[in-house]
């Protein structure tokens, strides 16, 4: 499998019915103390069965740290972790043995390895996520304490919170059960994805991020480039479909003249359009960018497909499954976003040290 990250790396293990999943993180450096509360409070914000609109599966997610840490501070070894399955319910799958189903991972795995895992969708399930969010709220602790990253889900299906990110208490995205900070539509959200659930159905939408006070340089020039790099941990989520950041596509319709960002006399700009990255590196300004999520391939209603051998078939709609994968995804975006952050934040630290290295050997 291939890592996450560059210098700071992830790989992952584990399957949605196996008996547990887990990581380990490379070049994390040594000396700090993890709040390790942290880290399962942003768990926490991701496991099922936390809210009515969410799958019913229950599972503390409770991570167990095996490696790299010592007496509460990193070692600067690898750091091995694990959170163990508690809730599978392998037997709602059995039906799906020879089966293919819609728009799911089903085909693809078996042409590529030649067997797949057909409980709950083996490695290909959105349960991988919970490896995201331990090694991103892990990694979010070696940025600078004031760097904020904070999610919330800006459009569910038709409904859209119309409100720009500077307008909305970003505090609040935690206080109701679909992750949105502004209340009125939080509701409208709510009501539609039970409307949906009650149908068998489910429902996709949008997931915005905004990351203040990342200091101007992270980022590199070419195939490092800090959009490319968000953009392709975003795009490695479950059902996401889409990644725009700063103006988007919304750019594409506007003049260079109304999109160029003019500075201030403090290196600031006017407006952001840029998206707080310029040149794929940052410029101090705020990141924002939005990540598009498909619906939930798994409805709970029959569906025409085929089996192994290309026969028409009938998908029986089982088990536990969001209607709407958003509110779980939230916590996903930031940790993936820390991620991306921490990693590249190290490699200029790297470069910076060894510059300061050469200057000293030329002395």
């Amino acid at each position: 499998m291939i890592n996450l990250g560059n210098f700071l790396t992830l790989s992952t293990f584990g399957e949605s019915h196996g008996t547990a999943y887990g990581g380990v993180i490379t070049n994390f450096p040594a000396g700090l103390k993890p709040d390790f509360q942290e880290i399962q409070r942003q768990l926490d914000r991701r496991r099922p069965g936390q809210s009515t609109i969410v799958t019913q599966r229950k599972e503390n997610d409770s991570v167990k740290f095996l490696s790299g840490v010592f007496n509460g501070t990193t070692t600067g070894t690898p750091i091995g972790f694990i959170i163990e399955n508690e809730n599978q319910k392998s037997q709602d799958y059995d039906h799906l043995a020879n089966v293919y189903r819609p728009s799911h991972a089903d085909f693809t795995y078996d042409r590529k390895f030649g067997i797949r895992d057909y409980r709950g969708g083996g490695k290909s399930s959105a349960r991988e996520t919970v490896n995201w969010v331990v090694a991103g709220s892990l990694a979010r602790q070696i940025l600078p304490s004031d760097v904020q990253i904070q999610a919330y889900v800006s459009s569910v299906g038709e409904i859209f919170c119309e409100k720009p990110y500077q307008d909305l208490d970003l505090s609040k995205t935690d206080d109701n059960d679909v992750r949105c900070p502004d209340p009125a539509t939080a509701e409208r959200m709510i009501t539609r994805i039970k409307e949906i659930k009650k149908e068998g159905n489910t429902i996709g939408g949008t997931i915005t991020c905004v990351i203040k006070n990342l200091p101007a340089g992270v980022g590199e020039p070419v195939f490092g480039k800090l959009q490319a790099e968000l953009a392709k941990a975003m795009l490695n989520i479950n059902a996401a479909k889409g990644f725009e950041y700063g103006s988007g596509f919304c750019g594409a319709r506007m003049t260079g003249m109304d999109h160029n960002d003019l500075f201030n006399e403090d290196f600031t700009t006017k407006s952001n359009l840029s998206g707080g990255i310029q040149g794929g590196i940052s410029n101090g300004m705020d990141i924002y960018f939005r990540v598009a999520f498909k619906p939930v391939a798994t409805v709970l209603r029959d569906q025409q497909s085929v089996n192994s051998s290309g026969s028409t078939v009938t998908v029986a709609g089982k088990g536990r499954h969001d209607a709407c994968v958003l509110p779980r995804a939230v916590p996903v975006v930031e940790n993936l976003a820390a991620f991306v952050l921490a990693d590249l934040f190290l490699i200029n630290k790297l470069r910076k040290f060894n510059n300061q290295q050469s200057e000293n050997n030329r002395i």
